[in-house]
């Protein structure tokens, strides 16, 4: 039997009637692991880094993975030996970056409230540039470097006031957000940063929301960006390089957002036609590199029907996957084995003591306690932002390539979760 591909999900399948990741069996991976289980395929990362490669083939151009989508050390391990540098937004992100084999030449650091010790590490270990969204952090950082006898790169992050269209809690380039310098202080800005001892002015940079699933905003942010290069430029100020962020969406539920290779052709048209085609280029995908490479496998615990609704309670739940809780996001769910009769309508919903804590809402299912289903899409803002609500430990992950699958977490035990807590001295 030929496998039937799932809509946007080209490295999962089913063969004759079972899901499979690559080439092995999603059922064979959960009883070996147990649920919920989170299963990455490299493939597929590979495959959506690729595109973005092909996008940027013959330009002077790196490739930063946006670790905060998904920072298991095993898969920024996979983008490290790809060649891609890093974009954090933390120490914590940093002390992972160099565990997973990462370079600190190779890592920006972003992000709205650096502190003083994240600067000196950075510092310290000779980071490629600070992404900085503030004028105080620019003077903070240059008291940092001085005192450390440093000079920081420093690329500064512009808010071009561009609707993404996207979500309100991704958004991040509109004048309301928390990000950025706002863009008609860009330029002073650059002339007080030019000004500081401790920086040099590396570059600008700008990202504008997540998710965003058509041209249009990339467009308009760039021209705002061009904008700008010319009007610091013109005060004398050089501006090596050009940081467009990240922010591609993924298809969750028939979104069809333009292929990262066919954006950038279209962008890089644009540039062309400007004359900045030979400057040195930065990007900061997260979402759609891990996005729809990753599947988080949940077990059926109990159907629950009532007069309203009918409730499909699973062993995932909103401490696993918190999209749908924090976003009200879709995730589509597959059944691990094809083909069961008399589906109902269900809303999927986990064990955790919350109403928020539901997966999907209104979804035509044909299960039975016991059935393992795959919550689609789950690559990305899932383990990340992953808790312990209700003393649950996080799922295990587990990454295939081909025939071969590494357990690369494990999952977590109540000891573990226990381990930095102190009792009360006394009976």
């Amino acid at each position: 039997m030929n496998p039937t591909l799932l809509p946007g999900h080209p490295h999962f399948h089913y063969r004759e009637g079972e899901l499979f990741v690559e080439e092995l069996r999603l059922t064979d991976l959960a009883r070996q692991h147990g649920t919920p289980l989170f299963v990455y395929s490299k493939a597929a990362m590979l495959a959506a880094l690729a595109a973005y490669q092909r996008g940027f083939a013959g330009r002077k151009a790196k490739i930063c993975y946006a670790m905060k989508a998904n920072s298991s050390l095993a898969l920024l391990q996979v983008f490290a030996r790809a060649g891609c540098g890093f974009d954090i937004v933390s120490g914590g992100e940093l002390e992972r970056v160099l565990a997973a084999g990462g370079r600190p030449q190779d890592i920006i650091f972003s992000g709205v409230g650096k502190t003083r010790a994240e600067m000196r590490r950075a510092l310290e270990l000779g980071i490629g540039c600070f992404n900085v969204e503030s004028e105080a952090e620019l003077d903070v950082l240059s008291e940092v470097a001085v005192a450390l006898g440093r000079v920081a790169p420093v690329s500064i992050r512009v808010n071009p006031d561009v609707d993404p269209k996207t979500h309100p809690y991704i958004s991040t380039g509109l004048k309301g957000n928390k990000f950025g310098i706002a863009h008609d202080r860009a330029v002073a800005a650059y002339q007080h940063a030019a000004g500081l001892p401790g920086l040099k002015v590396a570059g600008i940079d700008c990202h504008i929301g997540s998710q965003i699933t058509e041209p249009a905003p990339y467009l308009d942010a760039m021209e705002r960006i061009l904008d700008l290069v010319e009007a610091v430029e013109a005060k004398g100020i050089r501006i090596g390089h050009i940081d467009f962020g990240g922010g591609l969406g993924i298809a969750y539920n028939g979104d069809q957002p333009p292929a990262a290779d066919a954006l950038w052709q279209a962008l890089f048209a644009r540039i062309d036609a400007r004359g900045f085609g030979d400057r040195q280029f930065m990007i900061e995908p997260g979402r759609s590199l891990v996005g729809n490479a990753g599947i988080c496998v949940t077990e059926v615990l109990y159907l629950k029907p009532g007069e309203d609704k009918n409730f499909c309670i699973v062993d995932a739940a909103m401490n696993d996957l918190p999209r749908p809780a924090m976003y009200q996001a879709f995730h589509a769910i597959a059944p691990l084995r094809a083909g069961s009769e008399g589906a109902r309508r269900y809303d999927v919903v986990g064990p955790v003591c919350e109403s928020g804590d539901w997966i999907a809402r209104e979804r035509e299912l044909a299960v039975h306690a016991g059935d393992l289903l795959a919550v689609m899409s789950a690559g990305a803002y899932c383990m990340s932002m992953a808790s312990n609500y209700n003393t649950r430990g996080r799922a295990a992950e587990v990454l295939v390539d081909g025939t071969q699958s590494w357990l690369i977490r494990e999952r977590e035990t109540p000891a573990e979760l226990m381990r930095s807590e102190r009792l009360l001295p006394g009976s």
